[in-house]
């Protein structure tokens, strides 16, 4: 490899006041990048083409504030999407690289988080009670921030951070420094948001974190975390939110690999990963995907809110993605491809201050105390990395060389006890998304239009995705922009699901949701309801509907729909019960202890609580069938 020296390369970029960037992708290399800086204010300003009609190569930084592109809310503190134009990439050896970066330590000042413990515990448990509990979704994740101040040059900081991150944190997909006037990012971020190489679209949904134990991790230890429902449905959680948007921008709606490990100085995660293939701009992937529900919840729009409920503060780019998009030669279709980590296990250095964001998510059996820990691990893994704290010297396997090199130990995802106990978990997964899938317009209702009402969960996208797997030519709408000639004209209306209590009266959504399902029973024509809008439809039919004690978020279930068991993913907060008096004219699937309803047909309409579109609902595409059949 040949380059410029890199000892008199990192002199000039401290003793400059230019732009830069240092990202390591690979074991092996550094990549240094120059180039302008230019802020723009949407994804679509960003600069991929010259004045000269050349496609550019550029690394955006992408603030949290850029979910209202999609119509969300947030705190919105002016965040620039700032892109480094690049003139020049230079790639250089790492270990050259390294060992020209500045190694002493720098020094922080009244360090410590911005809400305390205490504070932070009670803010777990309004979230587990105000809004799991109130149905506003399955999980949430809510940030608080380690400060520090730092007195030395922002650029000689960045450079020994990064150095330190480089050789104290492993298993990050980037490690990156990235220096713009007036603002410092320094990261190892151990997840890829989104990419786009060749058409092929690839998403990395990690959740579930093990911290480990003084001395590091062992096979046991991590068995024990393994074994977590809590972790587990966790994960389950994040890949279906992930798989709503691949729906949204594949074709083939998303094929999932896995479960892996990421293996970490401090933490270990679990993690999947989801394919498709996408002719969209890149531009218009991240913005279909943003932002990742590790990072933020599901379902997403409505997480945004919780989100601003509960964190007085803006985010800035924590959550955000540092998107690299790098022209890839092509005549026809996406000329650039894309690289996009999330913003988490960063730092942020701005007038002195030092910022280190960490959340935790929030799910039906999270433990207040026990998610304040998992924020202290996240942060310290980013803070012992960079010398902030002590590090810890990892514990070994029993059987393992004391005197063998750390590269050469055996990761723990080989043992074998670990192995099986990752392959166990899709046993409990729906096929359909970890085949290969691509609708190829046949199917039992071929030559029919569906309709699906999207009430602002995005699970409508893989029920979309699903219902063409049938045969139907089936199209979205908002709840908002459903009109009457919209519902009237379909040959098969998907009333969606949603967040929220089915009894609200002041809501518009709840308002709207409820018109749809009686424009269509009163019509007499084929209706098909889920979730929220089943709730409805129960309503409608006389059911009285009610909180469940616990809620149903992520949870797998056997139960009987009309005769056939059936393996279905719920995420509900509310039921439909089963009332002394059957309603005429209506067949009731419901728990014969609890009279908790899990499914409604009758004349022309059908419905089902839980979601046959989850990949925790193995008998999903079955069910599926059997319930459109009826109704049509």
């Amino acid at each position: 490899m040949t380059g410029p020296d890199p000892s008199s390369l990192i002199h000039d970029l401290l003793a400059s006041d230019a732009p830069f960037a240092l990202i390591a992708r690979d074991d092996a290399t550094v990549e240094v990048l120059t180039g302008t800086v230019v802020d723009v204010e949407l994804l679509a300003d960003i600069p991929l083409v010259g004045a000269d009609g050349a496609p550019r190569e550029v690394l955006a930084l992408v603030p949290f504030r850029q979910v209202r592109e999609r119509g969300f809310v947030c705190h919105d503190d002016g965040a620039p999407l700032r892109c480094l134009v690049i003139e020049q990439r230079m790639p250089l050896p790492r270990a050259e690289v390294m060992a020209s970066l500045p190694s002493a330590p720098v020094a922080l000042q009244d360090a410590g988080f911005d809400i305390d413990d205490e504070a932070y515990a009670d803010i777990v448990r309004r979230v587990i009670a105000d809004e799991i509990g109130r149905g506003e979704g399955a999980n949430f994740v809510i940030r608080r921030d380690f400060v520090a101040g730092v007195d030395a040059d922002p650029r000689v900081a960045a450079l020994t951070w990064f150095r330190a991150l480089l050789e104290h944190e492993k298993g990050a997909y980037w490690t990156f420094a990235v220096v713009t006037p007036g603002h410092v990012a320094v990261g190892a971020s151990p997840e890829a948001h989104v990419s786009a190489r060749d058409g092929i679209v690839t998403m990395n949904p990690i959740s579930g974190t093990f911290r480990h134990p003084q001395g590091g991790a062992t096979a046991e230890t991590l068995a024990e975390f393994l074994r977590s429902t809590k972790e587990t449905e966790e994960l389950f959680m994040v890949v279906d939110e992930e798989l709503k948007m691949m729906s949204a921008v594949c074709s083939d709606g998303g094929r999932i690999t896995g479960p892996h490990l990421k293996e970490m100085s401090r933490l270990t995660h679990t993690e999947y990963m989801l394919r498709g293939r996408s002719t969209l701009d890149p531009r218009d992937i991240l913005r279909e995907t943003m932002f990742a529900p590790t990072v933020t919840g599901s379902p997403m729009q409505n997480a945004c809110t919780v989100i601003a409920r509960h964190e007085t503060t803006p985010r800035g780019y924590y959550s955000g993605v540092a998107a690299l998009f790098t022209p890839n030669g092509a005549t026809e279709g996406p000329t650039h491809d894309l690289d996009a980590p999330i913003l988490i296990r960063t730092a942020y250095l701005v007038d002195g201050r030092l910022r280190v964001p960490v959340g935790a998510t929030l799910v039906r059996h999270s433990d207040p105390y026990g998610e304040v820990g998992e924020t202290h691990g996240k942060a310290a893994g980013v803070l012992g990395a960079i010398g902030a704290i002590p590090r810890d010297v990892p514990a070994l396997p029993a059987d393992a060389d004391p005197d063998a090199p750390v590269a050469e130990r055996r990761p723990l995802a080989e043992d074998p006890a670990i192995a099986d106990l990752l392959a166990s978990r899709n046993e409990r997964l729906a096929p359909f998304w970890m085949n290969p899938q691509d609708p190829d317009g046949t199917g039992p209702f071929a030559g029919r239009t569906a309709l699906v009402v999207d009430a602002e969960d995005r699970f409508t996208t893989m029920l979309a995705h699903q219902l063409r797997h049938l045969g139907l030519d089936a199209r979205i709408v908002h709840w908002s922009e459903a009109t009457d000639a919209d519902v009237d004209a379909a040959d098969l209306v998907v009333a969606g699901p949603g967040p929220g209590d089915p009894r609200d009266d002041a809501s518009p959504r709840i308002a709207a949701m409820r018109g749809v399902v009686a424009r269509r029973r009163d019509a007499k024509a084929p209706l098909l309801a889920v979730c929220l809008s089943h709730q409805i439809l129960a309503d409608q039919v006389g059911l009285d509907l009610a909180p469940l004690a616990q809620p149903h978020q992520g949870l797998q279930k056997s139960v009987d729909v009309f005769g056939e068991p059936a393996s279905i993913g719920f995420y509900n907060t509310f039921t439909a019960r089963l009332p002394e008096t059957r309603p005429e004219g209506v067949e009731i699937a419901a728990d014969a202890d609890t009279g908790d309803v899990y499914a409604l047909r009758g004349e022309r309409f059908s419905s089902v609580q839980g979601h046959l579109e989850s990949i925790l609902s193995r008998d999903g595409m079955r069910t599926l069938e059997r319930l459109i059949a009826a109704a049509l």
